[in-house]
């Protein structure tokens, strides 16, 4: 088999799959699970066989793979049916696929009594095959098609639990707020290819970077800017970041696979194959910067104060998101791309370890975690893997996230003292500055985490038997790279640009010294407020825990508004991050209350003019209507009325008509 071959069929089996499931899964239900599984498994080893001969990708000298042919010439800029598999594209794919696997054979035990996973599984490889296709793309309309797939499939996997009134406002918020930003991307996307000539992204790259051959943009400030509004729904980060905490409604795999390894890592990656635009105009990188920085201070502010396991991982990945954007906006997509890499492996461990503990706690909230004992007794599995899982989101070393973490502060640090051309120094020291504050305060969300959800006191956890062997088998899995990609750092350049990858001194002292402080700090404050935990009861764990794993979370999820309060944050006097934000907790709580000025500023007028228009369209409008029609039903009325069928009746008529007409005609003639 070639390498291009297996490329074609990276994305090609999981979408089959996808088509096979949908077709055969009510009428054969024995082949879903296969359907399900073995084509993303099929898929991810020959990911892996194209990285393997792509031996090191472009920056190791080997030179991308491409492969080309037209779809339609559309008579000024035709559209190319093209991939292009570089090293980026390789490990990227991998990652995916890898990801993409682990959740379908996970989900076969979290969700095996759920009445709709024939469909779930189905979409989850439609979700896979689209990602795929945006990785290996070469054309930007190409691209395009994979990125709104993912769109979709997003509204249905994350609208999974229908039945919750919190799952389906969730997928219709996530549909919306993406193409918000997908409609200035689709716009970019045109402005770039008027500029360039073309879609494919290997000649636009070879257009902007070429030393011989360079043509600059005409508009690369409005370009960068329209593309980056697209980036910013795709990738959650600010101000488009409010649907990624809600969408957590969904299925446990589904929002570890949205968060590792697809829908908002697909934005991050497309900025990383079109940095050489971005890297054009000053201004974009300045606004990518400002919008990086925001990003990580303002969601690592937010998981401090979230309740529910799943929105604080939510929040984790947006202020990780920001880290990448952060590294693009100082012009390294190598490093971009690690952290894209090791925050793909260790964040679908905490998401998939987290199905497990809201299954065997039996409620999302860490309120009521903090007021049971045991848990890590219960789950020895979820329990280790997760607890190297947020030492490596708190870049603590050895781990993954260290190493990936510290690349980014390093080349920000890189740029702030005005070693990267083309970069302001301004926006490296953003970057760099914003790092190191978010550095503190994840490993501050992620202790406490692991401190309420691992370290309660109380009534001891029920034991309602171990997970399923598919589950726990994932979980260590994923804790291999979770715990041991990071060490390649060394060889990870020649996959890339040829940046260095190894951290610096001064940055990894820096973020490993403000890391260790926020679990340190944290660690106080629970122990200060940790025996308030026994004497303040909260509401009842409303779910059971006895039920299957999909069931157990559904449950929870439509209960901890009723036992706890907001689903954001329960009113729970225990909780360190309370004491640590003191009164910015409650803004924090509900992200600032950026979803209250949006539904002030866009949702209210909108819905206002809905009502107007419906108004004038029931009031003005069928009024002219119904008269249109009401006047010719008058008219006839009074012509039916006439029409009696009495012959003596005509005749007295007309006898009447007659000597009307004469006595006119008399006046006339007499010039009355």
């Amino acid at each position: 088999m070639t390498t291009t071959t297996a490329a074609v069929l990276v994305p090609l089996l999981p979408f089959l799959g996808a088509a096979a499931g949908l077709l055969l899964g009510r009428r054969a239900p024995g082949f879903v699970r296969p359907l399900a599984v073995l084509p993303t498994l099929a898929a991810a080893g020959l990911a892996v066989l194209v990285a393997v001969r792509q031996g090191g990708g472009a920056g190791g000298g080997t030179a991308p793979l491409t492969a080309a042919t037209r779809l339609a010439d559309t008579g000024s800029v035709p559209i190319d049916l093209a991939l292009q598999v570089d090293g980026f594209a390789a490990l990227v794919a991998v990652l995916v696929a890898v990801v993409a696997c682990c959740v379908q054979i996970y989900s076969t035990g979290y969700l095996r009594d759920d009445p709709r996973y024939p469909s779930y599984a189905a979409l989850v490889s439609l979700f896979t095959a689209a990602m795929l296709l945006v990785v290996y793309a070469d054309d930007l309309i190409v691209l395009l098609i994979g990125w709104e797939i993912m769109g979709i499939c997003s509204y249905f996997l994350v609208g999974h639990y229908w039945e919750t009134a919190a799952a389906r406002s969730a997928s219709l918020k996530a549909f919306l707020v993406t193409k918000l930003g997908d409609v200035p991307f689709l716009i970019g996307i045109f402005a770039l290819a008027g500029d360039t000539g073309t879609f494919r992204i290997s000649e636009i790259h070879t257009r902007l970077t070429s030393e011989t051959a360079g043509v600059p943009l005409d508009h690369p400030t409005l370009i960068a800017l329209l593309l980056l509004a697209g980036v910013a729904g795709k990738s959650a980060q600010f101000p488009l970041h409010t649907w990624l905490p809600d969408a957590m409604a969904g299925p446990t795999p589904v929002s570890a696979l949205i968060h590792a390894a697809t829908m908002v890592a697909a934005g991050v990656f497309v900025v990383a194959r079109l940095l050489p635009v971005f890297a054009s105009s000053a201004a974009a990188l300045a606004v990518l910067a400002a919008m990086a920085a925001v990003t990580m201070v303002g969601s690592a502010l937010a998981a401090l104060a979230q309740d529910d396991i799943k929105r604080v991982l939510a929040y984790s990945t947006v202020g990780q998101l920001g880290y990448m954007t952060g590294a693009l906006a100082v012009d390294d997509r190598g490093a971009a791309v690690f952290h894209l890499i090791t925050h793909g492996a260790f964040k679908a461990l905490l998401f998939l370890g987290a199905g497990v503990v809201i299954h065997a706690a039996g409620s999302n909230s860490l309120a009521a975690m903090s007021r049971m004992s045991g848990l890590s007794q219960r789950i020895p599995d979820a329990f280790w893997t997760m607890t190297v899982a947020l030492l490596a989101l708190a870049a603590i070393p050895p781990f993954a996230g260290f190493f990936s973490k510290e690349a980014v502060l390093g080349t920000a640090e890189h740029a702030a003292t005005g070693h990267t051309p083309g970069v302001p120094t301004g926006v490296g020291w953003t970057v760099l500055l914003a790092g190191l504050l978010t550095a503190l305060l994840t490993a501050g969300y992620a202790a406490r985490l692991w401190l309420l959800a691992f370290r309660g006191r109380g009534e001891p956890v029920p034991d309602h038997g171990k997970q399923p062997v598919a589950m726990n088998v994932v979980l260590w899995v994923l804790f291999i790279p979770t715990a041991a990609l990071g060490l390649a750092y060394g060889t990870l350049p020649a996959w890339f640009d040829g940046e260095t990858l190894t951290p610096t001194l001064a940055t990894s002292v820096l973020g490993t010294g403000s890391a260790l402080v926020g679990v340190l700090v944290m660690y106080g404050a629970w122990r200060h407020r940790s025996a308030r935990a026994a004497r303040v009861p909260l509401g009842a764990v409303a779910a059971h825990p006895e039920a299957a794993d999909a069931v157990s979370e559904a449950e929870a999820i439509a209960t901890h508004e009723a036992a706890y309060g907001s689903i954001a944050g329960a009113s729970d006097p225990a909780d360190p991050g309370r004491l640590l934000l003191g009164p910015l907790h409650r803004h924090a709580a509900v992200g600032f209350h950026l979803d209250a000025v949006y539904s002030a500023l866009f949702v209210r007028p909108v819905r206002a003019a809905a009502r107007l228009v419906r108004f004038l369209d029931r009031e003005v409008v069928e009024t002219y209507v119904r008269g249109a029609g009401g006047a010719p039903r008058l008219l006839g009325a009074a012509v039916r009325r006439a029409q009696t069928g009495n012959v003596q009746t005509y005749l007295g008529a007309l006898l009447a008509g007659s000597l009307v007409l004469a006595v006119a005609a008399v006046l006339v003639a007499a010039g009355a």
